[in-house]
């Protein structure tokens, strides 16, 4: 076996607050290596996301900082992120992953409880760093192509990551501690294709805490319920829309029934739900239009949706048809909240943060919503606060003509452009990167 390297923290779980320490020595399960002989298909995987990249890092203990051998330290202390999770039921994830993955202990033992990866946020840590020199030049040397050796960089990451999160994920019984990465933007319109890189994906990496991230693309539905039918566990990107949502929960649910498994308590999801960028878009559409009431609806839409979708959450795991699968231990595809970055800076920096808390959701930030939140967040259940005004807020922006399913879909469609730019970036880096290393050319 070609084995990748370990950890520089040979026992990650030693570093971790007790709450989080493994219920045994065998939680640490997850297999790092590849068949020698077992060549990458590039074609098959990719990763991505929108999440906002902070170019102006906050100063502090909890934010990662790169490229640094030994980590970057930080005293273990009670944080606001512990009690999101402990009071609230909210897991707090964090938007961001780069090496040495171990710069993410403090941040765990500070409250985090999982991880989401993008092409961007590689890219951001790879042309930054010296620390993927190594293993890039041997895989370059040894003949492979510059796709294949961007996935070998990927995978190393995340698995290295999904050990750090196991112990969380074995002390919630496969609740929580994931890890996600996603298959590639270029097969955002290929059903088949979605299919086949999501079970290449999954066997690769080979932890249990890995997420495959699937965009919510109509074409990508069908490979949604296909991938969480043969037991594989899935986060769903690029959530814009209420409609697309239950699209997404029912494709979850159909690939559950489809299963054949008696037992479906490893088998779990996410549903990433897009934010921000809703406000953005909507806001320019507000301002368009001018009127004093139109100009008062800025900054609400975003938050107005997703207290929407988290009823439509509700409401669809329950009743008798998901009561037949919980017999079977099957757990809730819990509503994730994304792009929770700020974009406008006059409105507060926890904005998609604080008014989205609640049970059986997970909130993923980037740097700094998370310090923020970390700084001067409020802990209480805010998103079913008041549903009728999110209700008025919505029906506001629909009857000034604002098309809540055209706003779905140009996002969607902005959404899946910006991935693929950001992978073929990213690659376009990478071969930068080989250039300078005076490795190969294409």
């Amino acid at each position: 076996m070609a084995t990748i390297s370990k950890l520089s923290n040979p026992n990650p779980a030693a570093s971790l607050s007790s709450s989080f320490k493994p219920r045994s020595s065998s939680s640490l399960k997850c297999f790092v290596g590849f068949p020698a002989t077992a060549a990458f298909n590039s074609k098959l995987l990719s990763s991505s996301s929108l999440s906002l990249i902070n170019n102006h890092p906050l100063k502090g203990s909890l934010v990662v900082r790169c490229s640094r051998v030994d980590g970057n330290g930080g005293s273990v202390k009670r944080t606001t992120l512990h009690d999101l999770y402990e009071k609230e039921g909210q897991s707090p994830w964090y938007d961001n992953l780069c090496r040495p993955v171990t710069d993410l202990l403090p941040l765990i033992a500070n409250g985090v409880r999982g991880v989401t990866s993008n092409p961007a946020i590689f890219q951001k840590a790879i042309s930054s760093s010296n620390a993927y020199n190594d293993q890039f030049r041997e895989l370059v040397q040894s003949g492979k192509d510059i796709e294949s050796a961007y996935w070998e960089l990927v995978v190393k990451d995340i698995q290295d990551a999904c050990k750090l999160f196991e112990p969380i994920y074995d002390q919630t019984d496969g609740g929580d501690g994931y890890v996600s990465v996603e298959v590639s933007p270029r097969l955002a319109d290929d059903t088949e294709g979605t299919i086949e890189a999501a079970k290449y994906l999954h066997k690769v990496v080979d932890c249990p805490n890995v997420y495959i991230k699937i965009p919510a693309t109509a074409p990508c539905i069908p490979s949604i319920k296909e991938v969480i039918a043969n037991g594989i566990s899935v986060n769903v990107t690029l959530i814009f829309s209420l409609a697309r949502y239950e699209a997404v929960i029912d494709a979850y649910l159909d690939g559950l029934e489809a299963s054949g498994l008696s037992d479906l308590s490893r088998v779990t999801s996410v549903a990433s739900f897009f934010v921000s960028r809703v406000d953005t878009l909507i806001d320019k559409m507000l301002e368009e239009i001018g009127t004093p009431e139109a100009l008062d609806l800025r900054g609400k839409a975003a938050v107005a949706q997703a207290a929407l979708a988290y009823r439509l959450y509700q409401k669809k795991f329950s009743g008798p048809r998901w009561e037949a699968l919980v017999k079977k231990a099957a757990k809730k595809q819990r509503l994730l909240w994304a792009s929770t970055s700020v974009k406008n800076p006059a409105y507060p920096d926890t904005l998609y943060v604080a008014p989205l808390i609640g049970p059986d959701t997970v909130s993923t930030m980037p740097d700094q919503a998370l310090q923020a939140f970390i700084d001067h967040g409020t802990v209480s259940r805010t998103i079913d606060a008041n549903v009728s005004e999110a209700e008025g807020i919505y029906s506001a922006i629909e009857k000034l003509g604002i098309d809540w399913g055209y706003v779905g879909s140009r996002l969607e469609d902005e959404g899946v452009e910006s991935f693929k730019k950001s992978f073929d970036s990213l690659l376009d880096t990478l071969q930068e990167k080989a250039n300078s290393l005076k490795l190969v050319s294409l």
